[in-house]
C-alpha cells in the first residue's frame, strides 16, 4: 500500500465536505481560518512522516491540549486526587454546556474532555504560577511532538481570554462547590494558554505515535507513563470527539481528540499517530471534512481498534 497515494486520495475525496461546516466565530481568531483548508500527517511505528493537502497550515490545539493537560495532573497528583475532581463518564451534552454541573447533586464535572472538566484538571497542575506550569506543559507537548519550537499563539490567547466568559462562569461554580482549590483566575489563564497552542499537523502525528507506543517519544525515550498513556486513550476513544464520540467510534474506531480550530489528533495503538487540520466544523464543533477524512482512512488502511 503507497501510503502517499492514499492519503492524497483522502484529502482529494473529502475537501468537499468543508463546504458544509463552518469555522468557529466565537473565538474571533479562529474565524480567520480558511475554511477550504484540509491537511492530514501520519507518523509511522519508525518514525517516517507523510503528509498531505494542507499540513503546514498551523492552527492551534484548542481541546486537543485537554489530553496534555490531564497527562500532566496524572503525573502530578496521582489518579485518586485528579479523579476526587473530575468523572470518567461520557456526557451528551455539548462540551461547553453548564447544566449538569448543578443538577447533579452537584457534582464534579463528568469527564476531562469537557470545558468544566479540563480547568479542573489544568487547577490540578503543579508550579510556582503559571509561567513555570505552562512551561511544564509546554515542555511535555513539544517533546511528545519532537519540536522545541512549539509556543503559544500569543494573539489566539488574547482572543480566547477575551471572550471566555462562559469558561470563566464555570471556573467560579467550580471554585464555589470545591473542586478548585486555587486561585480560579489563575486556572483559567493557564488554561486559555494552553487551547492557544500551536502547531502542525506534523506535530500532531507525532504526538499521537507517542500515545500509541504507550508513551515512548519520538526519539525514543520514555515521556508519559504507559499507564497514564493507556488512560488517556482510553479517554478519547469515550469522550474524545464532544458528543459525537459514540458515533465516530462506531464509524472510525481510532482513539482520537479534537479542537474547534478543525484539528483531529489520532492516535492506533501500536501502528501510527495521525494529525488533521480542517478548520469548517460541524454542528458539535469537530472538523467536518477531518472526520470524514480519518473515515476513509480507517476503512482503507483497517486502522479500527474494535
Amino acid at each position: 500500500m503507497n501510503l502517499h497515494d492514499v492519503l492524497n486520495r483522502a484529502i482529494e475525496n473529502n475537501r468537499k465536505w468543508c463546504s458544509k461546516g463552518n469555522v468557529a466565530t466565537y473565538i474571533p481568531e479562529l474565524s480567520k481560518a480558511n475554511p477550504c483548508a484540509l491537511g492530514v500527517s501520519l507518523c509511522t511505528w519508525d518514525g517516517k512522516i507523510i503528509t498531505a493537502g494542507d499540513c503546514d497550515t498551523p492552527f492551534t490545539l484548542q481541546s486537543i491540549s485537554k489530553i496534555c493537560s490531564l497527562i500532566l495532573a496524572l503525573q502530578d497528583n496521582g489518579r485518586e486526587k485528579v479523579f476526587s475532581k473530575v468523572g470518567m463518564e461520557p456526557t451528551g451534552d455539548p462540551f461547553n454546556s453548564i447544566v449538569k454541573l448543578e443538577t447533579l447533586e452537584p457534582s464534579p464535572p463528568l469527564n476531562p474532555m469537557i470545558n468544566a472538566g479540563a480547568i479542573a484538571v489544568t487547577s490540578l497542575i503543579k508550579g510556582s504560577d503559571v509561567d513555570e506550569r505552562l512551561e511544564r506543559l509546554l515542555t511535555l507537548i513539544r517533546a511528545m511532538a519532537d519540536n522545541n519550537q512549539i509556543d503559544v499563539d500569543w494573539e489566539v490567547y488574547t482572543s480566547e481570554r477575551e471572550t471566555g466568559n462562559r469558561n470563566r462562569a464555570m471556573a467560579y461554580f467550580l471554585k464555589d462547590i470545591g473542586i478548585i482549590d486555587g486561585q480560579v483566575e489563575e486556572a483559567l489563564d493557564l488554561y486559555f494558554k494552553q487551547c492557544a497552542i500551536k502547531i502542525t499537523c506534523q506535530d500532531l502525528a507525532r504526538m499521537g505515535l507517542t500515545l500509541a507506543t504507550q508513551g515512548i517519544g519520538p526519539c525514543g525515550e520514555i515521556i508519559i507513563d504507559p499507564a497514564i498513556a493507556k488512560l488517556a486513550k482510553t479517554f478519547m476513544v469515550t469522550c474524545g470527539m464532544y458528543n459525537a464520540s459514540g458515533e465516530f467510534a462506531i464509524r472510525v474506531g481510532i482513539p482520537a481528540k479534537s479542537g474547534v480550530s478543525g484539528s483531529i489528533l489520532a492516535a492506533v495503538p501500536h501502528r501510527m499517530g495521525i494529525g488533521v487540520i480542517g478548520p469548517s466544523l460541524d454542528k458539535k464543533g469537530n472538523s467536518i471534512a477531518g472526520v470524514h477524512l480519518l473515515e476513509e482512512l480507517s476503512r482503507e488502511m483497517k486502522l479500527s481498534i474494535f
